[in-house]
């Protein structure tokens, strides 16, 4: 899953690109009100966390932005502001969820799985398809109950497809959900990785519809 974090503070910022990398995110960050609602206007991501007192554009108004323009993307507000009518101004502009600093990182990385699990869908955190079954709080993947050992990119994408198992996914989706902008996005880097996976899930797990991407078997 790809994840957009904007933050000012430098350390706020790099402890929430590290949680959330841990997570199981490929993560993004920027500190600037501008900047931020340039990216969520134009880029596609699964979560954003963002902090309401920014520089160039505050939070809020970024936000009101993003819903004004049908961006419907999943936002976990940060704010140091405390009081409850603060939260339910946040609320009514659009934020999915609010996190009052200080907090702790578990709790963050909690509440933004949950939020990109309920955009999908899907509520639960062992996630299902078929023989397959993904355990996203404890980020591991079983087949038929047995475990499968599995990288965190294998993962990743295993995440992406079964978030989004309802369809067929396209190439150019994962890898821009998959790879980092320093990362090589080519078309023959991401089969790689589907075949490795196919190799440790057996036949039948991935499908490819030719022409159109990947989807996850539900028989």
């Amino acid at each position: 899953m790809r994840a957009l974090a904007v933050e000012d503070d430098p350390r706020i910022s790099a402890d929430l690109a590290t949680a959330l990398s841990a997570a199981g995110f490929r993560v993004e960050t920027c500190a600037d009100g501008e900047e931020a609602w340039f990216l969520g206007d134009t880029e596609e991501y699964d979560l954003v966390v963002l902090d309401l007192g920014l520089p160039g554009l505050d939070g809020l108004a970024v936000l009101k932005r993003w819903r004004a323009g049908g961006r419907t993307v999943p936002v976990l507000v940060l704010t140091a502001r405390g009081t409850w009518q603060e939260r339910v101004e946040g609320i009514e502009a659009g934020a999915d969820d609010y996190l009052p600093k200080p907090f702790r990182m578990e709790e963050l990385v909690a509440r933004a799985r949950a939020l990109v699990r309920r955009a999908g869908g899907h509520g639960a955190a062992t996630q299902e398809a078929g023989a397959l079954s993904l355990d996203t709080n404890r980020m591991t993947v079983a087949l038929r109950g047995m475990p499968v050992q599995v990288t965190a990119l294998e993962y990743r994408l295993l995440a992406y497809l079964m978030l989004h198992r309802d369809r067929v996914v396209p190439p150019t989706e994962l890898l821009e959900h998959l790879y980092g902008d320093d990362d090589a996005r080519e078309t023959n880097a991401l089969e790689a990785v589907i075949a490795r996976l196919r190799r440790k899930l057996g036949p039948g797990i991935i499908a490819t519809r030719r022409g159109f991407g990947y989807h996850l078997e539900a028989g």
